[in-house]
């Protein structure tokens, strides 16, 4: 386990946070990530970095008035692989379904322009 302050970056850690999980973590090794709260957002966007880095959030948690933490796990190559691949088939699935209900909602509003 290995634990990083990244408070001296307030709302530009991301990159370093990621940096920091592939290069100084090992395969299933735990990293703890201080950083500043600021407004709020950079704690839900720290959840989405590391679920798009494909690793595993195993906690998050306020550290006090201004601080937050998260924790997080290294995983595989070959686990970040598959969960890009899923990741990647969902989002052609919600843009498809998106699409079609476009589709549908045009299709109704022509139907009613007829109707009246």
């Amino acid at each position: 386990m290995k634990r990083y302050d990244l408070r001296h970056l307030h709302d530009d850690f991301y990159d370093r946070m990621v940096e920091l999980i592939e290069q100084g973590l090992k395969v299933d090794e735990v990293g703890i990530f201080l950083f500043e709260v600021g407004d709020f957002s950079s704690i839900q966007k720290s959840a989405d970095v590391i679920k798009e880095a494909g690793h595993d959030l195993m906690n998050s948690l306020k550290f006090n008035e201004v601080d937050w933490t998260v924790v997080v796990k290294k995983v595989s190559d070959e686990v970040r692989k598959e969960r890009a691949e899923a990741f990647a088939i969902a989002k052609k699935e919600a843009q498809e379904k998106a699409a079609q209900a476009a589709k549908l909602t045009e299709e109704k509003a022509a139907e009613e322009a007829k109707a009246e």
